[in-house]
């Protein structure tokens, strides 16, 4: 590969539903996410560039995925978020299948843009998701016993996303999250989603999301209380906070009439109530 591996969408940090590496995270331990975060950002950023085909996405995955795992291209400035992951795994003794997995979801993406059921979604999300917070996980620490807590809740996050984006991703990379036997009970079909506004069918489609969703959450709310660090168990509760917040005004407003997210108040909000649970959880 040249130099040319990374096609930056110009989302950053700041457009995460949650906080990513925030002073919650002891100052050691913020390098070492910002490194995950960067890479997972870089790669993503490739699975959902629309103009790039999938023969080109899938190159350049396996390119970040050999200089993650092997050390391949030292020196390519195109795989430097790679190498610098690679090189903080390392030094923690993280395990290398929580970035791995990810470039596996991403592949997936490339290639793959309708989903069966709600088990074939949760399997993506396991790659795409999950390994998220069993990074963060291991990184303070944790016992792995909490992974399921962990999981519930990053796969929760994800399908909060993609109901959000839930018109945009059909429109601009064909790609539909929803379960397909969903809405073929429902009598609609991926067309709905170009529609300005969802349709009667589309909407149940969207509630029985949330409501596996809140099942999800029933898991995470488990999982402040779990964790030995503090910090964590802040940060984790916040997130939560903010999960339960956003399925709320996914089930009272049409992600495809407008962008549902948290206001600044509702954000912070969520921050105190959720600082506060972790603090004496």
């Amino acid at each position: 590969m040249t130099a040319g591996v990374e096609t930056p969408s110009g989302k950053g940090a700041g457009d995460e539903n949650f906080p990513v590496g925030s002073f919650l995270i002891a100052r050691p331990l913020r390098p070492h996410v910002a490194a995950y975060y960067a890479f997972a950002r870089a790669i993503d950023d490739i699975a959902d560039n629309p103009d790039l085909a999938p023969s080109d996405k899938l190159e350049r995955l396996d390119a970040m995925d050999g200089a993650l795992s092997e050390g391949k291209g030292e020196g390519n400035p195109g795989l430097a978020k790679a190498h610098a992951l690679r090189r903080s795994l390392i030094a923690t003794g993280v395990d290398f299948a929580h970035a791995r997995d990810l470039v596996s979801a991403f592949r997936q993406d490339a290639v793959q843009g309708r989903y069966r059921d709600w088990a074939e979604l949760m399997g993506y999300c396991n790659r795409s998701a999950a390994p998220v917070g069993r990074f963060l996980l291991e990184l303070h620490g944790e016992d792995r016993r909490h992974f399921g807590h962990s999981d519930a809740l990053c796969n929760a996050l994800q399908v909060i996303n993609h109901l959000q984006d839930c018109g945009e991703d059909y429109r601009k990379l064909d790609r539909v999250y929803l379960p397909s036997d969903w809405l073929g009970e429902e009598g609609e079909t991926v067309e709905a989603l170009a529609r300005p506004e969802a349709s009667p069918g589309l909407r149940r489609v969207l509630d029985r999301c949330l409501a596996h969703t809140r099942e999800l959450l029933a898991q995470a709310d488990r999982l402040p209380a779990a964790l030995k660090s503090r910090r964590l168990a802040m940060e984790s509760a916040i997130i939560v906070a903010i999960a339960h917040r956003l399925v709320g005004e996914l089930a009272r407003r049409d992600p495809l009439a407008e962008r549902v997210e948290l206001t600044k108040a509702q954000f912070l909000s969520c921050g105190l109530r959720g600082a506060a649970a972790g603090l004496f959880s």
